[in-house]
C-alpha cells in the first residue's frame, strides 16, 4: 500500500526541443556555453527513438446526488462536483507534462451497474492503466471493489484522500495483483502515481545495448518488457580505433579538467581518451537505437585492448539521465534505467563489501555519477583519478554527502527487486583502503548482520525510496523484497 511522500520535480517528455531535452537530461549551463549543447543534441536528440505515450483511464467513485454526503465522510461540506473538476484539471496538467494520454470518464460510479457501464465503455479501447479517484467512504464495496475485480489485468491505482477510506476498506484491494492503493492526505502524490504509469510504459520500450561476447541478438525481458540488445565486444574496440579526436572531445576533456576538485594521477592524454569513450558510447547507442549501454570492460583493460576504461563516459551518460553500466551487467542496467525514469536521478553501481566490525556496508566502483540529487541539480564534487586496479586511464572519485539518506536496490531478474535503506557515514581514500576510486560506506537500517545483505552490483541512490519502490512493484507486478 502506498503513502504520501515528497518526490523530486522535473518531468521528461518525449517531445522536447533540443534545449528542453538537454535541460531535462541535466546538462549544465556551463556545458552548453562550451559547446556541449551542439554535440549532445547531435548524438542524442536527433537520434531519439519515439518514446511511449501511455493511455490512462480516469474514473471517479462517488454518488451522483450531493445529498448523500450527509452524515458520511468526507462530510456534507464536501462539494463533489468542484473536487472532481479540480482532480481532472490537476491530472490533465500532469498528463501533459509526462506525455500521457488521459482519458476522463466523468460519470459518477456508485454501484455495480454504473461500474459495469464504465467498464463496457473502456473495453472499446483498453488503456495501459486505470486511475480510480475514491470520493466517498461508503462506496468501496459496491463500486470500487467491483471495478477492481472486473477490470481484467490492467494496472490500477486507487487514490483515496483522507476521509474516503478506513483500514477495512483497503484490505481487499491490497491483495489484488497490479493494484496500488494510495491512501493519503497529499494531492501531490498524484504526480508520482502518474509517473509510475509512464515509467512502466517507458521500461517496456527501453533498449539497452550490451557489448559482450561475439554475437548480435535481442532478448526481451519478461515482466518489464525491456529489450537487451547484444552486440559483439569487438565492436567497441573497432569504433574506438576508427574514431578521430575532435574539438568536441577536447572541449569535454577541458570541462572535466576545469570542474574537478583535483586531478591526481591522469595526464591530459588520459583525460582526452576518457572523453573519446563518451562519444564512442553515444555513437553506438544512436546506431543501435538504444537508451543505454553496458560494456564487458574488464577484459578489455586486462588484456590492454583499450587505453582507458569508460568510467568517465558512464559518469556523464548517467548524469544525463541515460544508462552507462560496467561489466555487461544487465541487472544493474535495468536497475539504473528504472531509477532514472522513476525518480529522475542516477544510481551508483557498486561492489558491496561488508564492514563486519561496524556492521556497515561499504560500496566501491570505478564509475559514479555526480548528479546524485537529480539530473537538474548541482553535481557532487569529484576528483579525477586513474583506474585503481590497472593504474591506467581516468576514473572519477565522487565524494558523497555524509549523513545523506540513501536507498540500496537491485533487480534480481526482471520480476524481482531487492531493496534496503541506510545513511552515508563516510568516503574512503584509495590508498590506503583498497577498493575502487569511489568508495562509500552506509549504516544500514534494520539489518542486524550486514553479511546477510543480498545481491551484487546493487545501486546506492540518494533518498529514502524503499516505500515508493514497493508501490511501483505492486503496480507493475514486480516482487520487492528486503535486502536482508
Amino acid at each position: 500500500m502506498c503513502t504520501h511522500v515528497h518526490h523530486c520535480g522535473g518531468c521528461f517528455s518525449s517531445r522536447l526541443s533540443r534545449r528542453g531535452f538537454l535541460a531535462a537530461a541535466g546538462v549544465s549551463a556551463a556545458a552548453m556555453q562550451m559547446g556541449l549543447l551542439e554535440f549532445t543534441s547531435t548524438l542524442v536528440a536527433d537520434e531519439m527513438r519515439p518514446k511511449s505515450k501511455p493511455r490512462v483511464r480516469l474514473f471517479f467513485i462517488r454518488p451522483k446526488d450531493q445529498a448523500k454526503y450527509w452524515m458520511s465522510w468526507p462530510g456534507n461540506d464536501y462539494n463533489a462536483d468542484e473536487n472532481q473538476a479540480d482532480f481532472t484539471k490537476r491530472l490533465k496538467r500532469i498528463a501533459r507534462e509526462l506525455d500521457i494520454e488521459l482519458e476522463v470518464d466523468p460519470a459518477a460510479l456508485e454501484d455495480a451497474a454504473t461500474v459495469d457501464a464504465a467498464l463496457e465503455r473502456m473495453k472499446k479501447s483498453p488503456p495501459d492503466g486505470i486511475l480510480v479517484i475514491q470520493m466517498h467512504l461508503s462506496y468501496w464495496r459496491a463500486a470500487t471493489d467491483h471495478l477492481l475485480n472486473n477490470r481484467g489485468d490492467i494496472p490500477t491505482i486507487v487514490f483515496s484522500r483522507l476521509g474516503t477510506s478506513f483500514t477495512g476498506h483497503l484490505q481487499t484491494a491490497r491483495k489484488l495483483p497490479n493494484v496500488c492503493v494510495a491512501a493519503t492526505d497529499g494531492l501531490d502524490w498524484l504526480d508520482y502515481g502518474m509517473r509510475m504509469f509512464k515509467t512502466m510504459a517507458d521500461m517496456r520500450q527501453s533498449r539497452l545495448c550490451i557489448v559482450a561476447g561475439d554475437k548480435s541478438y535481442d532478448r526481451k525481458l519478461d515482466v518489464i518488457g525491456t529489450t537487451l540488445h547484444y552486440i559483439p565486444l569487438d565492436r567497441w574496440v573497432e569504433e574506438l580505433g576508427k574514431t578521430e579526436t575532435t574539438n568536441q572531445m577536447r572541449s569535454l576533456a577541458r570541462y572535466y579538467s576545469k570542474h574537478a576538485r583535483e586531478i591526481r594521477e591522469p595526464n591530459r592524454q588520459d583525460i582526452l581518451n576518457a572523453a573519446k569513450n563518451y562519444f564512442v558510447a553515444k555513437q553506438i547507442m544512436a546506431a543501435e537505437g538504444c537508451d543505454g549501454i553496458s560494456l564487458d570492460c574488464l577484459g578489455l583493460v586486462r588484456h590492454r585492448r583499450i587505453a582507458c576504461a569508460p568510467c568517465i563516459a558512464w559518469m556523464k551518460i548517467n548524469d544525463e539521465g541515460g544508462v552507462g553500466v560496467c561489466e555487461a551487467d544487465w541487472n544493474a542496467a535495468i536497475s539504473m534505467r528504472l531509477i532514472s525514469l522513476l525518480f529522475q536521478r542516477p544510481g551508483f553501481m557498486q561492489d558491496p563489501a561488508p564492514n563486519t566490525a561496524k556492521n556497515t556496508l561499504m560500496g566501491a566502483h570505478c564509475s559514479c555519477p555526480t548528479k546524485l540529487d537529480g539530473f537538474n541539480t548541482k553535481p557532487e564534487p569529484f576528483i579525477l583519478r586513474n583506474h585503481h586496479e590497472s593504474e591506467t586511464g581516468v576514473s572519477p572519485q565522487v565524494l558523497w554527502r555524509e549523513g545523506q539518506e540513501a536507498t540500496v536496490m537491485e533487480f534480481d531478474g526482471p520480476g524481482r527487486i531487492i531493496v534496503g535503506t541506510g545513511r552515508v557515514t563516510r568516503n574512503f581514500e584509495t590508498p590506503q583502503e583498497g577498493g575502487c576510486r569511489t568508495s562509500v560506506e552506509l549504516a544500514m537500517d534494520n539489518v542486524s548482520d550486514v553479511m546477510d545483505t543480498k545481491g551484487f552490483h546493487q545501486l546506492f541512490i540518494y533518498g529514502k525510496l524503499d516505500h515508493d519502490l514497493r508501490a511501483y512493484g505492486k503496480l507493475a507486478g514486480i516482487d520487492v523484497l528486503p535486502i536482508a
